[in-house]
């Protein structure tokens, strides 16, 4: 679980196919905890106050670095986490798994990826289509980088 700070990394995480909760915006630090403990979720923060607060022993992840390619260094080296998991097999924007197809909302493809299904994914619970295209090997990219040690982007 991400908190407000880190939304952009909860997204690559997703990206990279973890499943990632994205604390409320608005949320009060007793309402992360105590959501993470319920979710038996590692809540990733840099917030430090919100680090020492007595909920958050054993649970929270306090990163320390500055930049997304350092937090990724150090979620590799604190957490294991393996950048080239599961690529592109969550929704970025809702978390649920993605389904094969382009779904009901397949009108919303440019022409040429609609002829090519066999390349389209679709999220069932918010209806986003995703498909290969330039941005897809862009963020591959980024995640091999982050996968190799020590790599910093």
């Amino acid at each position: 679980m991400c908190d407000e700070m880190l939304r952009g990394l909860g997204k690559w995480l997703r990206i990279a196919g973890y499943d990632t909760a994205m604390a409320e915006l608005g949320s009060s630090d007793r309402q992360i905890l105590e959501t993470a403990a319920r979710e038996q979720r590692i809540l990733i923060t840099r917030d430090r106050d919100l680090a020492r607060q007595h909920l958050a022993r054993g649970r929270v992840l306090l990163l320390t670095g500055q930049g997304m390619g350092v937090w990724a260094e150090e979620l590799k080296q604190k957490l294991g986490i393996d950048w080239l998991y599961r690529p592109f097999s969550r929704c970025a924007l809702c978390n649920c798994p993605l389904q094969r197809g382009a779904g009901p909302l397949g009108s919303r493809l440019p022409e040429h990826v609609a002829r090519n299904r066999h390349d389209c994914w679709h999220c069932p619970s918010c209806m986003k289509p995703y498909w290969v295209g330039g941005h897809v090997r862009r963020m591959r990219n980024r995640l091999r980088q982050w996968a190799m040690s020590g790599s910093h982007v």
